[in-house]
């Protein structure tokens, strides 16, 4: 992390953007740490060379269970998935973090799922858009555009924001050929979205007509994992997937 600070000062600077995967390295150094820790702690356990505490067979009973393990939740992202699940997708996160440390570049299309604290990315963009454009950071608003790439499809990085994606919709779909929202397959619980591109305008010129604002939460559990608002584009009235409980999603369990 030391070096990294070094790096970043040299090459420009503490940005929005750096600050964000800056504080997820930071994160993720805390989280590997403790499940190093806490596997070499309970292997000297079982090998006898220490007495087994509660909190190493809590965490033994965990682990046997396939359930996350207390003391990696305190330190975790959100996330409702089983061990071997919550595994994959940190194995994800930790790639997209090293990719990014190699070169302190931005990626084209950010997998905003894979943040700890997505919300600080959403208001990266608000902060680099507004300095470029001399807005007040108070009067600028997310804007979303939905597109018809996947992510391998994004050749360039946007200047007007940026590119995300990992997002899923529940309670409806997104139709590509009409470019809004319609209602769900038969048997479609959940439907992955396209890259959608997040910028920021100023409140006095965002019109969100015939528009869903379409709540954002980081897991299937609503309320407290809130993120932001997307403006979706609709045919039929917002009242109809506002009723169906229509959202974006971060990470879903199937």
């Amino acid at each position: 992390m030391e070096d990294l600070i070094s790096r970043i000062e040299a090459e420009g600077g503490r940005t929005p953007y750096v600050n964000v995967f800056y504080q997820e390295c930071k994160y993720m150094n805390t989280l590997v740490f403790e499940i190093q820790r806490s596997l070499e702690v309970l292997k000297l356990g079982l090998l006898g060379e220490l007495q087994m505490s509660s909190d190493m067979e809590d965490l033994q009973g965990a682990l046997f269970a396939n359930k996350v393990p207390a003391t990696w939740t305190k330190v975790s992202f959100v996330s409702m998935r089983p061990l071997a699940g919550w595994t994959d997708s940190l194995m994800m996160r930790l790639k997209q973090l090293q990719d990014w440390v190699v070169d302190l570049t931005m990626p084209k299309a950010v997998w905003i799922t894979g943040f700890f604290n997505p919300q600080s990315f959403v208001t990266a963009i608000l902060q680099t858009l507004s300095r470029k454009n001399e807005w007040p950071l108070d009067k600028v608003v997310v804007a979303t555009e939905v597109t018809k790439k996947a992510p391998e499809e994004v050749t360039d990085a946007s200047r007007d924001g940026s590119y995300i994606f990992g997002l899923t919709m529940e309670g409806a779909r997104w139709d590509s050929n009409q470019m809004a929202i319609s209602t769900s397959l038969p048997k479609e619980m959940f439907c992955p979205m396209p890259v959608i591109l997040a910028k920021a305008i100023p409140i006095d010129k965002a019109e969100f007509k015939e528009t869903f604002m379409c709540p954002v939460y980081k897991i299937q559990q609503r309320g407290h994992t809130f993120v932001f608002k997307a403006n979706l584009k609709t045919k039929v009235s917002e009242q109809v997937w506002i009723i169906a409980g229509v959202a974006l999603l971060m990470d879903v369990v199937i």
